[in-house]
């Protein structure tokens, strides 16, 4: 005995869905997501790996991340301790840092895109003179000319 397959039908937005996956933006959109979580890896990295050592270094030592203000609880030294200790705090150098991460992923992403249209940009053709318009054209250009002062 073979099995008989049970007949099932494709619901009518599949094919719908389908072509609204593969149209070009949404791939394309796709891409760019993947792309830009990976920069701002990158770009998380270079904040706090290399700006914000040179920024404290700057500011003699000033880490922003334990700036905050204690709304309500226990007073303490750092931001971790007070957030353990269950105080409310009001985190302004965590707010501070944000800034300083947007400041640098638009900065960055500024000179990759112009860098990117520099690359892409097409040389600017030479105005060459416009071609001299074929003989029965012109000969057409004087028979309207000669109509017209007729008239």
């Amino acid at each position: 005995m073979v099995p008989q397959m049970i007949p099932v039908k494709k619901p009518a937005w599949m094919d719908e869905f389908r072509a609204f996956i593969m149209r070009g933006n949404v791939v394309d959109l796709a891409v760019g997501v993947v792309i830009g979580v990976a920069f701002t890896g990158i770009v998380g990295s270079l904040v706090k790996d290399l700006i914000n050592p040179i920024i404290g270094l700057l500011t003699g030592g000033i880490d922003f991340t334990n700036h905050f203000v204690t709304l309500k609880g226990p007073v303490e030294p750092t931001l971790a301790a007070a957030q353990k200790a269950g105080a409310v705090t009001l985190n302004w150098g965590n707010f501070v840092n944000a800034v300083i991460n947007f400041l640098i992923v638009a900065f960055a992403i500024f000179w990759l895109v112009r860098l990117i249209s520099k690359l892409y940009q097409q040389p600017a053709a030479a105005a060459a003179p416009a071609p001299e318009p074929p003989r029965s054209e012109v000969l057409l250009e004087e028979i309207r000319d000669l109509l017209k002062s007729r008239s």
